[in-house]
Parts: structure tokens; C-alpha cells; sequence
């Protein structure tokens, strides 16, 4: 077994980690929750950033050091374009990663308000993550060098 694979593979679960507790989020987030289930949303965002440094760790590993050599990457827009959209994905998760830390403290019977922004940029962060794949079987068939 070579260490490609291994990276390859965890690559894949922090993938379905980011997917996964982005999409509990989006199904769980109402314009008004009690505190118990924000405190919750803030331990799943946390499952969350764990796996997107997951994904940030070994993807760049694969870029780096293993697999293909790092000019099928670094030549190719549809790479970069894959990048920006998650990165925009990370960036749009501050907001409710912030508020939900923010929030989570408190009487546990307490109802708390959740901006209709945070409900917003959750459902935009899993509409994004969706083009990923995309973008990334485009990359594999050569597209975009």
C-alpha cells in the first residue's frame, strides 16, 4: 500500500465530514432555535473546521508531495477555480461559526434568534460544495490544462 493512497482516502472523509455537517446545519438552522441546539450546531461547526483542515492538510499533500506532479495542478484553472470556491465556502462559515460559539452558553431552554444571514450562507455553503465534484471530475479528465 502506498502512503497516496492513505492521503487519497482521508481526503475522502473530510470531504464527507465538511458535506455531512454542512448539511445537518442547513437542516437543523431555523430563524429561531433553542439554546441546547445551537450549542449543538456549534460542536457540528466544530466537526466541521476538523474536517476542512482535513481536506486542506491532505489535499495539499496530493498537490506537493504525492501523486501527479504538482504542474498537472498548478496549470490548471479549473484547479484554482475549485480552491476559490472553497475557500469562499470557508469564508462565508465564519459568520455562523462565530455566532454559534457566541450563542451556545446560556439557559438551555432559552430561544435564541438566529439572523436570517447565518440561515442564508449555510444553504449557499452546501449549494457551493455541490460544484466541487464537479469541478474536480473535470480536473481529473484533463479539463481545464
Amino acid at each position: 500500500m502506498t502512503p497516496d493512497l492513505f492521503v487519497k482516502y482521508f481526503h475522502f472523509i473530510g470531504i464527507f465530514g465538511v458535506f455531512g455537517s454542512l448539511c445537518i446545519e442547513a437542516f437543523t438552522v431555523k430563524p429561531t432555535l433553542p439554546r441546547w441546539q445551537v450549542a449543538r450546531l456549534a460542536k457540528i461547526d466544530g466537526l466541521y473546521g476538523v474536517s476542512s483542515i482535513l481536506v486542506l492538510a491532505t489535499g495539499f499533500s496530493m498537490w506537493f508531495l504525492l501523486g501527479k506532479p504538482a504542474e498537472f495542478y498548478g496549470e490548471n484553472w479549473i484547479f484554482y477555480l475549485k480552491i476559490g470556491v472553497f475557500s469562499v465556502i470557508g469564508i462565508a462559515s465564519l459568520y455562523p461559526t462565530i455566532y454559534f460559539v457566541k450563542n451556545r452558553k446560556g439557559g438551555t431552554d432559552d430561544e435564541v434568534t438566529i439572523p436570517s444571514l447565518i440561515i442564508w450562507l449555510i444553504r449557499m455553503e452546501v449549494l457551493l460544495m455541490l460544484t466541487i465534484p464537479l469541478l474536480a471530475s473535470m480536473m481529473a479528465r484533463g479539463i481545464g490544462n
